[in-house]
């Protein structure tokens, strides 16, 4: 079957869980939604028959907007889940780009009539006190409910119609009013701020003081927005599933066509394990017929398979399926780490097959070679990479360290006709067509398929022979690729269940027949 595949935490001020609505508003969705319990047969047969391409739709466009607020929320919802390091990052603004010189232009103006207004005799506050309010307000949002003292502190010492007296009256002391704020900053912020805020103090001038006071504002806000996050991800965990689908839904009932390449796709894997199958059912010489039957294709085989299938997809020739869009950039790193690791261990096994054995099954000779290979492996991702040469310089480099083992060891030097062909060996790899590489693919792709064929269960799978050098590597690949499909699989299983029902086109082994008269089955309808 595998061959065929183409500081940064809140002090005690800012951690509660009463931080979460901030995450609910950003993602939009109601406490309803929230609440739901993860129910994957709530699809019904109705929502879920097998869709059919539409000629397209004339839609209004509040609706696209509508339908584009969704997906946004939907793959906001999703990276969180998946991605266990997702943080919001402040948006920086390319250089010599039209927004960041507008941006600048207009803070410009701002601060400059700020200034002009404080160099006035008397000075006109007006500007300024604008500015205190919009900083309490950001004081306020980093509050949980439980903080009354500190709510009342700032409500009492901020007060704006309190501050348009003093300022009418001459007596408003703008400085002591800047220097509470700093003091309340380094309250409320996250330890990793602290350094930010002591800053603060050293600044005299008003309006660059003020400047800098909402810049540490604006990492703080952020902050808290990635505390919320962390926060919330366990409970988002637990309705993401029902979230997702139900957004992914919305957009289909918008778009109908919206699984044509998924249809595709499955279609496609179903056709090959159907050919396979067929090949190996059909009877060797002194065989009977059906003795060499595979076991029954069944949606989770063809699925599983399916997403086998994504490891080696051609990503610039071909759309990628509508379902597992959202997680494209993971599954082309997982696949240029495989691709990293095929090559990795048909060098090391071309290597040790060559040497001999009483260094080769050293085990710090071989986590040496195994670092040697990978680090000039590591720039495989980039477009100026070019295999051909890094394999050359890792052969030049592997029979250096051979020497110089088999010297250590007080064994007989490595003869020159041995380098040339182990150079020649580790070379040939950079070709897709070698044996040696082939057989590697081979090997991994069925560790993948026997992985998330057991569901994760222990014992792991035994890694096939000549996997051991890089089988620490290849388990972490594993279990980033099975959750990845698990988590797409509870989402979007209902459809894929719909498609390859029998009603949407899939044949069950039993109607193999259909396809192959020549093929006997021994399965029959239930």
């Amino acid at each position: 079957m595998s061959e065929n595949l183409d500081k940064s935490h809140v002090n005690e001020a800012g951690k509660s869980n009463d931080s979460e609505p901030g995450l609910e508003g950003a993602l939009e969705c109601s406490d309803e939604v929230l609440q739901k319990q993860i129910n994957s047969d709530s699809a019904s047969p109705r929502r879920m028959q097998r869709p059919h391409s539409s000629p397209p739709q004339f839609v209004a466009v509040e609706e696209l907007l509508e339908t584009a607020k969704g997906i946004t929320n939907m793959v906001l919802a999703h990276e969180i889940v998946v991605n266990g390091d997702f943080q919001l990052k402040p948006v920086e603004l390319p250089e010599n780009s039209l927004r960041k010189k507008v941006k600048e232009i207009v803070h410009k103006a701002f601060w400059d009539c700020l200034s002009a207004q404080l160099s006035e005799d008397p000075p006109t506050y007006d500007h300024a006190i604008k500015l205190v309010g919009e900083i309490r307000e950001i004081l306020l949002s980093f509050l949980l409910p439980g903080h009354t003292r500190l709510r009342n502190q700032i409500t009492e010492v901020l007060d704006l119609d309190l501050m348009k007296q003093e300022a009418e009256n001459g007596a408003l002391d703008i400085s002591k009013l800047a220097e509470f704020i700093i003091d309340m900053m380094g309250t409320l912020c996250a330890p990793a701020r602290d350094e930010e805020v002591n800053k603060l103090k050293d600044i005299k001038e008003l309006v660059p003081l003020f400047r800098a006071i909402f810049s540490v504002l604006d990492l703080m806000k952020m902050d808290m927005a990635n505390f919320a996050i962390t926060s919330i991800r366990p409970h988002l965990m637990q309705q993401s599933v029902e979230y997702e689908r139900k957004k992914f839904q919305e957009f289909l009932e918008k778009q109908p066509n919206s699984l044509d390449f998924v249809t595709q796709w499955l279609e496609e894997a179903s056709g090959d394990l159907m050919t396979q199958k067929h090949k190996h059912a059909l009877p060797a010489a002194g065989e009977a017929a059906g003795s060499g039957d595979a076991p029954a294709l069944t949606p989770v085989v063809v699925q599983n398979y399916a997403y086998l299938k994504l490891l080696k997809w051609d990503h610039l020739r071909r759309p990628f399926p509508e379902t597992v869009l959202m997680d494209q950039c993971r599954f082309q790193e997982l696949q240029l780490q495989l691709e990293q690791l095929t090559i990795l261990g048909a060098v090391l096994l071309v290597t040790f097959s060559t040497v001999a054995p009483v260094i080769s099954s050293q085990n710090d000779f071989a986590e040496k070679l195994k670092m040697i290979v990978k680090i000039l492996l590591a720039d495989m991702h980039l477009p100026s990479f070019h295999l051909e040469n890094a394999l050359t310089s890792t052969g030049e480099k592997v029979c250096l360290e051979v020497s110089s083992r088999l010297s250590q060891c007080g064994f007989s030097p490595f003869s020159t006709d041995k380098e040339t062909v182990l150079k020649g060996q580790i070379l040939a790899v950079a070709s897709p067509e070698d044996p040696i590489r082939r057989i590697m693919e081979s090997r991994i792709i069925t560790f993948l398929e026997t992985y998330l064929a057991s569901g994760q269960q222990k014992p792991l799978p035994t890694v096939p022979g000549g996997l051991s050098p890089i089988q620490r590597e290849l388990e972490e690949v594993a279990v980033r690729f099975v959750r990845l499909v698990n988590y797409n699989k509870m989402v979007f299983c209902p459809y894929y269940d719909a498609i390859l029902s029998p009603e949407g086109g899939f044949l069950p082994v039993w109607e193999l027949s259909v396809l192959f008269p020549d093929l006997q089955t021994t399965t029959t309808p239930q």
